[in-house]
């Protein structure tokens, strides 16, 4: 029995942290004499064993399956030549940090001081044990044709030289978003292809994959055009052998629509562009310097859509949008190899997902007010978060319908969380969130409409149909906003609480208004002419069921926001306040903060009730709360009255929700050290569990921690999450991103759907046939 034990121990130790089951720290323990002996000898050998028995098992039992190796041998490196293995490692050592960093993926940089295809070819080959992928880089042509043909068919595991295919998948890409802004179709247009190695060869044939004809290609290599009469040419390049022996690149550019240079820099003019067909487009790929620079391509032609190897130009052809994610996708589901179909995926992904609205935290990276697709904008940028759970997920089906993945996906939503969660880009309270809202979704006030941020936002909302937005404001203002930022509100309803058109309306809501408010301060006629207040029209609108919830405070003191929302719609039945809460997405996972926004020095009952108020509201997360009651004293050090309040508010939590997690009065720092409370305050409700929430003393306290937090870069804050009103309306920080303000959408939609099916049971229950209906079960 105990050896039995001992062996189980074992095989979970070697298991735990291996692909697909991804962790956001490390599992391993390696602290005692046992984890030791778990980890080597002896409980190594269970694993050795298993994977004996069935090799298959190395996938479940190390870490082969999220391992790739780069190999070189140093041929071609850059564009800096055959300059050895050795000086080509810190390009390897590179190239393993961008797998890491973009898709998780485990590198081992390989040198090889060998030059010979046959040789080279059997040293990797024997390598396979190891690894789940190759990436073979900087291999000279020729020899890297034979080299990579010859490994796709002797391995079992995926290889791709990344020099040829890197650059192909992207630039294809990029074709075709030209193409389409351009309007022409691909089988039509001719080309002009400037260099005929590894990544020229490979690009003109995936473009013939994509629907080109080969018969319109005009290749030219370092001896001049590729011909038929020319006796130096490999087998596959003599189908694009279609130039006459006499031109030249000038002579061929001349009407033609496509230009895509893999050579050396400057070698095309502004002639040579002027000469083009209408609606050129030009691929001036060569690094460091292009075949002809962007500032003078596109001063001859005005209709020229451009792309380049650098950076500091629009439109980068950048590999690092491809490698990382094909090989995530192949990797998942175990494909045997990268083939076409796959290769073919990623292009449409890349090529689709930079036709869809570009999250803000893109347009901070790259210092832009918006990026849109157009001709400056053909193909996702390179820090686009999205990209991981775009092209691997596309990669990955299309490994799976070709045939060659021998572990096929079957919850590919849950597969789209895992590869964000691998990068930390899933706060997973937020896809939940996301989740949720998209199940039912439901109609959003939008009152600062004015503002490009909102009306970004709004896109992203209808487009992943988080809700259906309602806008408020002037329609002429709000229209030259939506043309000028490249934001489509087709089919959003848009309403100007003070023009005529509204009148009707404003006097309704007035009239609703009064009644509520009319010992309260204020008469008729300051209740109609309130409504020209977009914040009143909006949380009337809500209040009147003509919305579900509202948002606004970007450009707005707090006050100015919460006022209308606590005179229209009023706090929740047996509440007597209302709260904020921040959410901060943490290295530790998310944390809830409370009261931050609203009550300056809350009494203990008032501080139990805003306790109880939060912990309602994490439940709608998904997430059990853990609740620190926080003050400058632990359990009693101090007598003062400050920490015997926290100390009561606890206490009259305790006795209205016995079942709730809490512990307090407690310092900060105790609440997140687990072993310091364990040692100290054994007796504890939080020793070995994970705090998640934090429950200050006053609004001073809660505001100045989550600003704090939120400047000093350790958290992203989403919030103020308004608590304790009737109905969902929900206040901006000053600043918001885009992104921020669409997660707040995310949560108005679902404080939404939580409030209207708590209103639709409370009349079920009051409805005589339910009574009935009871009296009979």
């Amino acid at each position: 029995m105990q050896k039995d034990l001992r062996k189980q121990e074992a095989l979970k130790y070697h298991a735990e942290g291996k692909p697909g089951k991804i962790e956001v720290v490390p599992t391993k323990e390696t602290k005692t004499q046992r984890d030791l002996s778990l980890a080597y000898s002896p409980g190594v050998a269970e694993p050795c064993k298993e994977i004996a028995a069935n090799k298959e098992n190395v996938y479940l039992y190390t870490a082969k399956g999220n391992l790739v190796a780069v190999i070189s041998n140093g041929t071609a490196v850059l564009g800096l030549g055959d300059i050895g293995p050795e000086a080509s490692k810190p390009v390897m050592e590179g190239k393993g940090v961008l797998f890491k960093i973009f898709a998780d993926i485990d590198v081992f940089d390989i040198e090889v001081n060998e030059t010979d295809p046959e040789k080279f070819i059997s040293i990797v080959k024997a390598l396979e044990p190891t690894f789940g992928g190759i990436n073979l880089e900087d291999i000279k042509a020729p020899e890297c044709f034979v080299i990579e043909k010859a490994l796709r068919e002797q391995l079992s595991i995926p290889v791709m030289h990344d020099d040829q295919h890197g650059t192909a998948i992207i630039s294809s890409a990029a074709l075709l978003n030209a193409l389409q802004l351009q309007k022409k179709k691909i089988e039509k247009v001719r080309f002009v292809i400037n260099g005929a190695g590894a990544a020229a060869m490979a690009c003109i044939q995936l473009y013939v994959s994509l629907g080109a004809k080969p018969e319109n290609f005009c290749v030219f290599d370092i001896n001049g055009p590729l011909h038929r009469e020319r006796s130096d040419l490999e087998e596959f390049k003599l189908k694009f052998a279609n130039a006459k022996p006499d031109v030249t690149l000038a002579k061929a550019m001349k009407d033609a629509d496509v230009f895509v240079g893999l050579s050396v820099g400057n070698v095309v003019t502004k002639e040579m562009v002027r000469s083009m067909a209408k609606n050129p487009i030009v691929f001036a790929m060569a690094n460091p310097d292009p075949e002809i620079g962007w500032e003078e391509a596109t001063s001859v032609r005005k209709d020229l859509i451009m792309a380049t190897g650098r950076s500091d130009f629009p439109n980068q052809v950048n590999n690092v949008l491809g490698f990382p994610y094909i090989f995530r996708g192949a990797l998942d589901v175990r494909a045997t190899q990268i083939n076409e179909d796959m290769k073919l995926a990623a292009v449409r992904a890349l090529a689709q997902l930079a036709q869809t609205p570009v999250p803000d935290i893109v347009n901070l990276a790259y210092n832009a007010k918006t990026i849109n697709f157009g001709a400056e904008y053909i193909i996702p940028k390179p820090l686009d978060p999205r990209l991981l759970a775009t092209v691997a997920p596309a990669v990955a089906r299309a490994a799976i319908a070709s045939g060659v993945a021998q572990k096929p996906v079957t919850d590919w939503e849950g597969y789209a969380n895992d590869l964000n969660r691998r990068l930390g880009l899933d706060n997973q309270v937020i896809r939940v969130l996301g989740s949720k809202a998209r199940r039912d979704p439901k109609r959003i006030v939008f009152a600062e409409a004015d503002n490009a941020k909102i009306l970004k936002a709004a896109q992203i909302v209808i487009d992943e149909g988080i809700g259906f937005p309602i806008l408020l404001g002037d329609e002429n203002k709000i229209r030259t906003i939506a043309q000028n930022n490249g934001i489509d509100l087709e089919g959003l309803p848009i309403y100007d609480p003070r023009s005529d058109a509204m009148e009707s309306k404003r006097n309704h809501y007035g009239e609703l208004f009064f009644n509520k408010r009319n010992r309260k301060g204020f008469n008729f006629y300051e209740s109609k002419k309130v409504m020209k207040d977009r914040n009143y029209f909006g949380c009337m609108m809500v209040e009147t069921g003509e919305a579900d919830a509202m948002i606004s405070g970007l450009s707005k003191n707090y006050p100015d926001t919460i006022r209308p929302a606590i005179q229209c719609i009023g706090m929740e039945e047996g509440t007597n306040r209302i709260a904020g809460m921040y959410l901060m997405m943490t290295k530790k996972g998310p944390i809830f903060l409370a009261d931050t926004t609203v009550n300056f020095h809350p009494t203990a009952e008032q501080l139990a009730e805003i306790a109880l108020l939060v912990a309602k509201e994490v439940m709608q997360f998904n997430i059990q709360p853990r609740m620190a009651m926080l003050s400058y004293s632990n359990f009693g050090s101090s007598n003062s009255a400050e920490a015997r309040l926290v100390a009561k508010a606890r206490d009259l939590v305790k006795k209205q929700m016995p079942e709730l997690i809490i512990d307090g009065e407690m310092q900060v720092s105790l609440a997140f050290n687990n072993e310091l409370l364990k040692e100290n305050y054994p007796f504890s409700e939080l020793v070995d569990k994970a705090v998640n929430t934090l429950i200050f003393p006053n609004l001073a306290a809660g505001n100045v921690a989550y600003n704090l937090l939120k400047e000093v870069g350790s958290a992203d804050a989403i919030g103020p999450i308004l608590l304790g009103l009737k109905k969902p309306v929900h206040i901006l920080q000053l600043g918001s991103s885009v992104r921020n303000i669409v997660n707040m959408a995310m949560i108005a939609v679902v404080d939404a759907q939580i409030k209207i099916q708590a209103e639709t049971d409370e009349l079920i229950r009051r409805s005589p046939w339910w009574k009935r209906l009871k009296n009979k079960i």
